[in-house]
């Protein structure tokens, strides 16, 4: 396992990367179809990577507690080398209840996590809904705890989507998502 730390290519303000990736449920879904919510988190995640799991239950918290607020997990490791994280093992972590977000999506060409610049699993980006658009609002970790077996304290992205949710500036700074580097496919 290499840590990572997130750098994003994206800054507060630049519109999200568009996309129509596969779905566990079989559809196809892109940023524009969640345009009901006044927030959409995107995070880069997977099947296998320790740091990725201990936020599965925070992620399905912040998916159920936001009505207006979508939680999408895109998996970006598509790789034959990592089996764990085939698109049938994330059908069925959201079959068994593991993972409950609004949409859990395989980026099968790795082309979303590049165009996002995701370097790391977990790799969260907050986006607010601004004139019919996705902004980035906040790029970075989840909360406080930057091992897998540590306890929170601190709910970074929950502010965040508390504050886009009001309307307002998210004050807090990005701080780097830390997390298992994502699994690149020999180009």
């Amino acid at each position: 396992m290499t840590l990572m730390e997130s750098d994003s290519e994206l800054d507060r303000g630049d519109t999200a990367p568009g996309f129509e990736l596969q779905a566990t449920d079989g559809d196809h879904y892109g940023p524009a179809d969640f345009a009901d919510n006044n927030a959409l988190l995107v995070v880069f995640t997977c099947n296998h990577c320790p740091y990725a799991k201990a936020k599965f239950d925070h992620l399905n918290e912040l998916a159920a507690d936001f009505d207006d607020a979508a939680v999408v997990g895109i998996n970006p490791n598509a790789n034959a080398e990592y089996p764990d994280d085939s698109y049938e093992n994330m059908v069925e972590l959201v079959e068994d209840g593991i993972i409950a977000y609004d949409a859990y999506l395989y980026d099968e060409t790795q082309s979303v996590a590049r165009a996002y610049g995701a370097v790391c699993t977990p790799d969260p980006f907050l986006f607010a809904r601004v004139d019919d658009e996705w902004q980035l609002a906040y790029h970075g970790r989840l909360d406080d705890a930057l091992d897998p077996d540590s306890e929170p304290t601190e709910f970074y992205m929950r502010e965040a989507i508390e504050s886009v949710r009001a309307g307002e500036t998210v004050d807090h700074p990005d701080r780097p998502s830390r997390g298992c580097s994502i699994k690149w496919r020999e180009e």
